[in-house]
């Protein structure tokens, strides 16, 4: 019998998002991996409060950010440290952020979503491993219309955490589909956020002026539990996966049955 871990690629997006939140925010359901716990470190070096309540729940409470700044030391070990412009660019209109590191890839290309930002009002410069992103003027971003190049996970969850607190509508067309997609703009809606199709390839955000605090549990993470499945194909005898949602597990699911 295996207990589901949260899903990492939902984590590591929504642990960024409580950065718009006016008010605590209780997570639960997290995993423990590296990627959360430089997530959590990068946020408290920004000023959070984290409280940890167990092993897989935290209360995030990001009222009192005084830095736009992300340590470069933190940031460039995961590859999710791209969360961290949209969030930052979304609720003060600044944000200095490391390029995204973690697994050894080489760099990993962000052209979508500056595309995003760009389309929001954002100036973006890329220089030295570093990325400055700001709102000129009255520092706010608006709503903008952005059509995807290619199918962007990343980017899709980015432009969605900017336009949360933009001015006006923003839609994204030829967006990603993945459940933690959905998660995320799960989470910003119990929050207080206004977002739509989220699941489908248009997701619209109406901007709102302020997200308040609430819990949030993440979903199961269907990569850990199809690996599991996989395993046990491979190896013989039984398997009992247990924590997870099995609609997200479908094209595997038929994938076995098939074999």
């Amino acid at each position: 019998t295996i207990e589901t871990s949260g899903a990492k690629n939902a984590a590591v997006a929504i642990i960024p998002a409580a950065l718009l939140v006016d008010g605590v925010c209780r997570i639960e359901n997290i995993p423990q991996i590296s990627d959360v716990t430089l997530c959590l470190r990068i946020l408290e070096e920004l000023g959070a409060n984290i409280r940890s309540i167990n092993r897989h729940t935290v209360e995030i409470d990001a009222r009192h950010i005084h830095s736009t700044r992300t340590s470069y030391e933190l940031a460039r070990k995961i590859r999710a440290s791209y969360y961290l412009i949209g969030a930052l660019l979304g609720r003060f209109g600044k944000a200095d952020v490391t390029m995204p590191g973690g697994c050894n890839f080489g760099v990993r290309p962000i052209d979508q979503h500056i595309k995003g930002f760009v389309a929001m009002g954002a100036e973006v410069d890329v220089r030295n491993g570093l990325i400055y992103a700001q709102v000129p003027g009255r520092g706010c971003l608006a709503g903008g219309q952005v059509y995807l190049d290619i199918v962007s996970v990343g980017a899709t969850m980015n432009i969605m955490l900017a336009a949360a607190l933009a001015e006006g509508m923003t839609v994204i067309e030829n967006a990603a589909k993945e459940p933690h997609i959905v998660d995320l703009a799960n989470f910003l809606n119990s929050m207080g956020a206004d977002i739509m199709g989220a699941g489908t390839d248009v997701i619209k955000v109406r901007g709102v002026q302020r997200l308040r605090g609430g819990s949030y549990s993440i979903i199961p993470d269907q990569i850990e539990a199809g690996t599991y499945m996989a395993a046990v194909a491979a190896a013989g005898g039984e398997l009992l996966v247990k924590n997870v949602i099995p609609k997200h597990l479908d094209c595997i699911t038929a994938k076995l049955v098939e074999m």
